[in-house]
């Protein structure tokens, strides 16, 4: 048995797992954004943290990383792992991942967890606000895993490293570092 898992968020730097392969690429017809609460990594429940999903939009690709997990007891390792780490994604999808190598021709179909918009089931979708509004939460918020913006850097900074320009990311990055009043570098991160 072989598992593909996507990661549009913190997976692209840390998977947190033993896996076969990594390989960067992307998916289409979803767009990354910070809609999705965090009350236990990156905020808490006074004060939620913002971590992304992804938000289905018609022409967009989302780009990250796609790690191989091969073996019926790996495979339901990872799968127990994840079930805890994305917790507060109530979506679990199977969708075609694509390479710079081969842009038109599925080449894997990748488990995505996803927050969905439905409040019904998804408690921790915080939906979206304007970008400055995002930042200041951004910017604010921190849980036992360390502050939000420190997610959000180090989200921007894999970006980079796989070749990856999310203007969204950008942006936002941009903004949070105005309310954080920095410029450079801040314990290490690129801010």
């Amino acid at each position: 048995m072989v598992l593909w898992v996507f990661g549009y968020g913190s997976l692209v730097w840390k998977a947190g797992f033993d896996y076969d392969e990594r390989v960067v690429g992307f998916i289409k017809g979803y767009r990354r954004v910070f809609h999705q609460a965090s009350t236990d990594h990156r905020g808490t429940r006074e004060n939620p943290g913002r971590t992304v999903t992804l938000e289905r939009q018609e022409g967009e690709v989302t780009w990250g990383a796609a790690y191989c997990v091969s073996g019926k007891d790996e495979e339901q390792l990872v799968l127990s792992y994840l079930e805890m780490r994305e917790f507060e994604y109530d979506e679990r999808a199977f969708i075609d991942f694509y390479t710079e190598d081969s842009p038109c021709t599925r080449a894997i179909s990748v488990l995505v967890y996803i927050g969905s918009p439905n409040r019904s089931k998804n408690q921790y979708y915080l939906g979206p606000a304007p970008l400055e509004d995002i930042a200041s939460q951004i910017a604010k918020a921190a849980g036992p895993a360390g502050p939000n913006y420190e997610y959000l850097f180090r989200l921007e900074e894999a970006l980079y490293e796989i070749g990856c320009v999310d203007e969204y990311i950008i942006k936002l990055a941009k903004e949070v570092r105005k309310h954080l009043g920095h410029d450079g570098l801040l314990n290490g991160l690129l801010l």
